[in-house]
């Protein structure tokens, strides 16, 4: 079978589950997309095709994420919470399709700007590919502290940065001295469910569950489907007025660039800046959701291009969160040595199969969203339960890690898990920090203490 048809299953089969779990409010992209790619690439999939699968993934995810977003007025995921306030405004205003429809054609819009700024970025850099490499221990540590200063914990992640280390360092040599080998993949998902698992723990805690227990159902009033478009597919470059297309255009592009910054940051700042040069409630919101949405996009397709193409090791926050397994998932994937999708792929095999990714799921997802949003978010708030997506993944994670290390695998990723998780929740340490702390752990605990 061709490659590129085997690329184009595997971008209709991530297209087709990330479209649906986008609709789901609260999901974390992280939590949802290492363990699910982590099995694409564990159950042999070639390289392109995880390729592809992922770039679909991320696109219909951020996509499909607009409509809790825009019609309920809770973030579909944790890079949607900075445009819940302009969403809010035009849900006021009776317009909550509205903010939908312009925020997913600049969606659309700034995933195509991406990926070949992405690509040639990435080429560019990976000049400097052997310097990166070699200095990747205090290259790591010095990232993990300016993740940390612009992250919402800021001092208390800068300040667990070395206790986290010692931690990790600790539990890789248990590992490795009743395996005789070192694990990434527990790790890896012992800091993406943390969150997650934190809740559990919470609501089973006499004390904690208070913090999350609730008098009374939410309620959600969602408004009537209306539609302005003829045929099933519409253009985006309708639905947006001239200057939203602009400055969509003009800011993916830019926050194309900014590769080593948090995707939310990134996201809040560019609808800052618009914002502030646009005038009157209706169409600053608007402006400002187009415009943040596409960065949304953007820094995430970017984030995990530009690593892969240049150095093949995660030196971004989208590399060491949502598309860590692209980098490292042993023992198909490495960083040290690197034989990973860097080693794997050319730069013209990131476009061509990246394109492939995101154009069905601009096919799939953008025509849904735009259709069907009003009747899924019915579907979804009668029907799923937030506690069964959690089981799901948890469930994922605990079957993963067994697959790597048997019983050891999973009490690692759960104690991983319950710290990193607890470090998260309560005093604000992101999951980026937490993965940058892991691959620095063994340089900081080299530098201190000789080991």
């Amino acid at each position: 079978m061709s490659i590129y048809l085997i690329a184009l299953l595997f971008a209709l089969l991530g297209a087709a589950i990330f479209t649906i779990i986008g609709l789901i409010s609260g999901t974390d992209e992280t939590a949802i997309m290492v363990p699910i790619t982590l099995l694409v690439i564990l159950l042999g999939a070639p390289p392109e095709g995880v390729f592809a699968f992922f770039m679909a993934g991320v696109l219909a995810k951020h996509l499909t994420h607009a409509v809790p977003t825009a019609l309920l007025g809770i973030p579909g995921d944790t890079t949607a919470v900075p445009l819940i306030d302009h969403a809010n405004t035009l849900r006021r205003l009776g317009m909550p399709h509205v903010a939908l429809r312009k925020m997913i054609s600049g969606g659309v819009i700034g995933a195509f700007i991406a990926l070949p700024t992405a690509v040639l970025l990435g080429q560019f850099l990976g000049q400097f590919a052997d310097f990166f490499k070699s200095s990747s221990g205090i290259i790591f540590t010095l990232a993990a502290i300016l993740i940390a200063f612009f992250s919402k914990g800021k001092w208390a992640s800068i300040l667990i940065i070395i206790p986290f280390a010692f931690f990790i360092k600790a539990l890789d040599s248990v590992s490795f001295a009743m395996l005789d080998k070192h694990l990434s993949i527990t790790f890896f998902l012992g800091i993406a469910i943390g969150p997650m698992f934190c809740n559990i723990l919470m609501a089973a805690s006499s004390i904690a569950k208070n913090d999350l227990a609730r008098s009374k159902p939410n309620q959600y009033n969602l408004a009537p489907e209306t539609k302005s478009w003829k045929g099933y597919f519409p253009n985006p470059f309708k639905i947006l007025s001239k200057r939203q297309t602009i400055f969509t255009s003009i800011t993916t592009f830019l926050s194309s660039l900014t590769f080593v910054f948090s995707p939310v940051g990134m996201t809040s700042l560019m609808g800052e800046i618009v914002g502030s040069r646009t005038k009157g409630a209706y169409k600053k919101s608007t402006t400002s959701l187009t415009v943040m949405n596409g960065v949304t996009e953007s820094t995430y397709i970017a984030e995990a291009i530009i690593p892969l193409i240049a150095f093949g090791i995660p030196l971004s926050p989208v590399a060491l969160g949502p598309a860590s397994p692209l980098f490292n998932a042993p023992p198909i994937f490495t960083v040290d040595p690197v034989n990973n999708l860097h080693t794997l792929m050319s730069s013209w095999d990131f476009f061509i199969f990246g394109l492939i990714g995101i154009s069905v799921a601009a096919l799939i997802a953008y025509p849904f969203a735009m259709n069907y949003a009003r009747k899924a978010s019915v579907l979804v708030l009668k029907y799923i339960s937030q506690e069964a997506i959690v089981a799901m993944f948890i469930g994922l994670a605990f079957l993963l890690a067994y697959n790597e290390a048997q019983l050891l695998g999973v009490v690692l990723t759960f104690t991983v898990a319950t710290v990193g998780g607890l470090l998260n929740r309560i005093l604000g340490v992101g999951a980026g920090v937490q993965f940058m702390v892991f691959y620095a752990s063994s340089w900081i605990m080299l530098q201190l203490f000789g080991i």
